[in-house]
Formats: C-alpha cells, structure tokens, sequence
C-alpha cells in the first residue's frame, strides 16, 4: 500500500485489467470503509488515496451462486457452511445462496431455518443467502419463512431423495404460490413429473437405458405446468439445471409473453449430449 499524498481519504485498489460494465480498463477502484463507492480511469484519481497496485491482476464484482447444497446442520461430512464459503472466495464468488434441503433438519419452518442460521456463526467467510422449502402440509410456514428472510423457496416435483423433503403436489403448489408472488421471491423448482412409467433399465452400463428411465417428457411436462402458475399467478418461477432441449420452445414462448419465468442450465449440458456418451464411461457420472 502506498500513501499518493496528504491525509488519507479512502482506499484505491489499482489494476491494468478492471472488469466493468463498459468491459476490461485500466482502473482505480475506490473505497470507503467497507463500501465501493467508484471505478474511476487512473488518471482521473487525485491525491490524499491509499493505493493498492495489484498489477495485472483481475480486479471484478464478486459472483453469486444462487444454487448451493452447504448441508450444514446434519451432513456437514458433506459440506459445511465453513468449507463451503471458503472454496467460494477461492472461486470469486463472494455471495452463496444455500438450498433448503440435504441439511438436518431440512429448511421448511423459521424454527428450522433459524436453527441454520446458529449452524453459520463464525463459519461464513462470504455473504449467505438462504431459501426455504416447499413441501406437502407446510404451506402455513410459508409467510412466517419469509418473514424471517430466505430469498425464495424451493420446491420438486419428483421425490427429492430425502424422505423429509418429498415432492410438493399441486394443492401444496396453489396454496403457496400466491403467498410467494405476493412478497415477489422466487420459486425455484425441480421440474420432473414422474406420471408415465418409464422402461427399466436392464444394463446398468447402458447410457441410453439410464436416460429412457428419467425420459425428456416428465421434465417438459413439469415446465408446462410450471408455466400456467407462473400464468395463473404472476409467480417469478425458476427452472433449476434445464436438461430437456424439447422445453426450450416453452420456456421461450412463455418468456416472449412477458411471464417472469427464468431457467438456468449446468455446463455439461451445454457440451455434451446423452446421444454421444459412450456405455459405462464414468468420466460423465455427475453427482
């Protein structure tokens, strides 16, 4: 750090490579107290600044992850919120939002959310977010969850794998989803319905048997549903890890009638596809 002159008026970090929104700069970054409160060009910065020249070194926002499994209380052999935020930073994300399930107790009461906020303290080395969980029975919880802060709530429609987290019906979805539109939080879901009856898989090697098994069909069928509360409602829902290309048109024709209606992907759907994976190659097990 290096004193340009005089009293000091704040902190300056200075890079050749700053990402803005006008793109890469040659910039100074100023800061007061904990605050960024400018990116100015560097010769427009005056004197009284501490300056801190990181060279060529990237100097960007900090990411969000809207979409992590911390699992902390209860499964920190997974994950815990300690581990989980540093690998964050390490990674430039600088605020991490953590699903409601996968934790012990699963995140669908304010007690139980409250009971993983005591689970944080001393463990968090960047911002967390948190969302609760919709499931049958539990609609009632779903004001006082907001009341107490998560940032939305998320929702399967195929069993999720956990017993305490099963998968929300459409009377659980019509009871909720108005209070969730109401506050203007998001429903981020996991669009599977599994009502047709798959073909089993008699080759545990075989790729082509495992996708027939979780077929294209119940994931767009899921999304149209999803799309008419997202109608009915005006509900901001969210289609987590997008694997269906037959859903595009949905998706697209929704967002093209103005529905607030919004999908992300992983990125291995995005290079690889079920047609080109070879029989038992692990190399494209995902967990």
């Amino acid at each position: 750090m290096s004193r340009v002159g005089g009293a000091s008026l704040g902190k300056a970090i200075r890079s050749s490579r700053v990402v803005t929104a006008r793109g890469v700069q040659r910039a100074d970054v100023i800061v007061q107290g904990e605050t960024i409160v400018d990116v100015v060009p560097r010769c427009e910065l005056g004197g009284g600044w501490d300056v801190v020249d990181v060279g060529d070194l990237v100097v960007s926002p900090g990411l969000v992850d809207a979409h992590v499994h911390v699992n902390e209380p209860g499964r920190t052999a997974w994950e815990g919120f300690a581990t989980a935020s540093r690998a964050a930073l390490a990674g430039g994300v600088t605020t991490l939002v953590d699903m409601p399930l996968n934790s012990t107790p699963v995140t669908v009461t304010a007690a139980a959310l409250a009971e993983k906020h005591r689970a944080t303290e001393g463990k968090c080395w960047c911002d967390v977010g948190f969302y609760g969980g919709l499931v049958p029975g539990k609609s009632r919880h779903i004001r006082p969850l907001i009341e107490a802060g998560v940032l939305g709530f998320k929702a399967f429609l195929c069993p999720s794998g956990l017993a305490e987290f099963p998968a929300a019906r459409e009377v659980d979805l019509h009871a909720a989803v108005p209070v969730i539109a109401e506050a203007n939080l998001p429903l981020l879901v996991h669009c599977e319905l599994p009502i047709r009856t798959p073909p089993k898989v008699n080759d545990p090697r075989s790729y082509s048997q495992y996708c027939a098994s979780r077929p294209a069909q119940w994931e767009v069928d899921a999304i149209k549903m999803m799309i008419g509360f997202c109608r009915q409602y005006r509900c901001r829902v969210h289609i987590v890890h997008l694997s269906a290309a037959p859903a595009l048109e949905l998706i697209q024709q929704a967002k093209s009638d103005g529905l607030p209606l919004t999908v992300e992907t992983c990125p291995h759907y995005l290079s690889f596809s079920a047609e080109s994976i070879p029989d038992g190659d692990t190399r494209f097990k995902w967990v």
